[in-house]
């Protein structure tokens, strides 16, 4: 879509940096990841995340139906049975950063393991536990667990929007696709400017087809931050366990060449010690 504990300098590069936009998250119930709150003045600013907040439970019947349609696509009826998920996040602009993180996360407890490297290329490892978020050493409050939740995000944004009910989702119907030819649903994913978080009012347009699946789809930044606008393609898409995840994006991020790719995608299922590998 790396967790661990240090107290070196961050291991995310300014020029990392434009690829993210981490915004605070909230517990949340069984089944779901667990994302604890992070302050503006512990955590970095990251691309391209949601926000994790309880609503009543009149929530489902405002929202568009095709909303759990596509989360149910992703694997929603059948997330209780993951026990644990790891991959490797790869992100590059062309000409300017190529980076990888590597995973392994168990939502149900909240452990996270990471490695990557520094901004020298120095190797970086560590393990922490989220609802323990508080007492980890700082670069992992502060570097290590927002690139997990943006990196998460990536992986598994259909089942968030879905989890994130302060989110606005608005069916738009049937629109041209940003890239290339063709016409999908447009299903746009709005985040309230009063949630908080570091860019408040983030839009997450998803051109969802016939299947269900994303296709493609366009982030616009609630704030004054770069980058405004990423347009990416969903592809390469892989069965892992019960869970469909795209493993390739490729696009701009403010019109500069962007690929986001997921590599060694593997879950483990409640009740086995095996890791099932991605198709």
């Amino acid at each position: 879509m790396n967790q661990l504990a240090h107290a070196t300098e961050s291991h995310i590069s300014s020029i990392e940096k434009v690829l993210y936009t981490a915004k605070d998250h909230a517990a949340g119930a069984k089944g779901r990841p667990f994302m604890t709150k992070l302050g503006r003045s512990t955590t970095i600013c990251y691309l391209l995340f949601g926000v994790l907040v309880l609503a009543p439970s009149s929530w489902a019947q405002t929202r568009p139906p095709i909303l759990e349609k596509i989360a149910k696509t992703y694997g929603l009826d059948s997330y209780g049975q993951i026990e644990a998920i790891r991959y490797t996040w790869n992100g590059e602009i062309t000409g300017l950063f190529k980076a990888a993180h590597v995973w392994e996360w168990e939502p149900k407890t909240g452990k996270i393991s990471y490695e990557g490297k520094d901004k020298d290329g120095k190797p970086v490892k560590a393990t922490y536990v989220q609802s323990q978020l508080n007492s980890a050493p700082a670069n992992v409050k502060e570097q290590i667990e927002p690139a997990f939740v943006n990196d998460n995000y990536w992986l598994l944004f259909p089942l968030h929007a879905y989890w994130d009910t302060s989110a606005t989702v608005t069916d738009k119907g049937m629109q041209k696709l940003p890239i290339g030819n063709g016409s999908a649903t447009l299903v746009s994913v709005k985040y309230p400017a009063e949630a908080g978080g570091f860019t408040p009012g983030d839009t997450w347009e998803l051109y969802v087809g016939k299947d269900n699946r994303v296709e493609q789809f366009v982030y616009h930044r609630g704030g004054p931050k770069p980058p405004q606008l990423v347009t990416a393609t969903w592809a390469g898409y892989k069965k892992a366990g019960p869970l469909l995840i795209s493993t390739e994006h490729r696009g701009t991020a403010d019109g500069k060449p962007l690929h986001i790719f997921i590599t060694d995608l593997a879950v483990k299922l409640t009740g086995s010690d095996m890791w099932i590998k991605a198709q």
